[in-house]
């Protein structure tokens, strides 16, 4: 078994029992390796120290939960592993910048640290051949855009910080808030039939630290609405990495986050370097919003 496999071992485990007491000396015999080599390795694969990951993954379940008034915080708090209602609140207010009966009153999308799927950095397919890791589907084609497509729609001034790396970063999801607006307004927009939808970030003219994202609809080229920002995808060749996930939640959260991830180690392995933007582009179609593209601009390497 390799080193990676051992973590992610460990990894499945810690979800199975996330609301148990998890005891590291437990992971490290799961895994096989002593507990000084197995928390090292842990570290260094996961970008988290072992208990650090346990408390992260047990936010997002608890904030899962905290969407049903129904349910005491208390219970959500112990069933999802702290010890008690202090210890659940200062940790979700240590990652996300609010109290759990904040976010309760106000919901907004939060980003997560997701569970890794490591098997991703040891895998590179070929161009047209699928991968399928951890209930997500992903496929690399080339495609070649011989027209410009153009969307109307909102953007937002976004802080890298507490939104990068993305399944890594804990805090609101301000992309997300863009998309909210979007969806608010999108009826206004004149968007041609069968159209899609993308989001993309992009620098723009922001502060340092900071980045442009764009919500927006296909709509017919020359159209003009003064009231929406206008973005054009170019016309290039693209590497395109299509995917799927069980359901739309899924798809927009943790699929996309490893999708870009794996993206970017694909392109690397196939000697190709991407341009500073790469479009996520949302399709209306049967299958419940499970699939989606990253448009991805590349050259070759020099």
């Amino acid at each position: 078994m390799h080193a990676w496999e051992a973590i992610q071992k460990t990894l499945d485990f810690i979800e199975t029992n996330i609301s148990e007491e998890i005891d590291i000396e437990q992971l490290a015999k799961e895994s096989a390796l002593s507990l000084f080599y197995y928390q090292r390795l842990f570290s260094r694969l996961v970008k988290k120290p072992v208990r650090e990951y346990i408390k992260l993954r047990r936010l997002a379940y608890a904030c899962e939960s905290l969407a049903n008034k129904q349910h005491r915080i208390l219970d959500i708090a112990l069933d999802c592993g702290f010890g008690s209602h202090e210890t659940f609140t200062r940790a979700f207010k240590e990652a996300y910048k609010m109290t759990p009966e904040e976010y309760r009153e106000r919901p907004v999308m939060l980003n997560q640290f997701d569970k890794p799927d490591l098997l991703l950095n040891y895998t590179v397919i070929d161009e047209g051949v699928p991968l399928i890791s951890d209930g997500i589907v992903l496929e690399f084609n080339r495609k070649k855009n011989l027209q410009p497509i153009l969307f109307l729609g909102v953007t937002g001034i976004i802080p890298i910080e507490g939104q990068m790396p993305l399944g890594e970063a804990t805090g609101v999801d301000m992309p997300g808030q863009v998309w909210e607006k979007f969806h608010q307004e999108k009826q206004l927009i004149p968007r041609i039939k069968g159209g899609r939808e993308l989001g993309v970030a992009y620098l723009g003219n922001v502060p340092e630290g900071y980045f442009t994202y764009f919500a927006g609809a296909e709509v017919a080229q020359g159209t003009k609405d003064s009231r929406f920002v206008k973005w054009e995808l170019p016309a290039r060749e693209y590497i395109v990495c299509g995917f799927e996930a069980e359901n739309f939640e899924q798809l927009v959260t943790v699929a996309i986050n490893k999708a870009v991830k794996y993206s970017g180690l694909w392109l690397e392995r196939h000697g190709l370097t991407m341009d500073v933007y790469s479009p996520e582009m949302y399709y209306n179609s049967s299958l419940e919003g499970s699939y989606m593209e990253l448009w991805l601009p590349v050259s070759e390497k020099y």
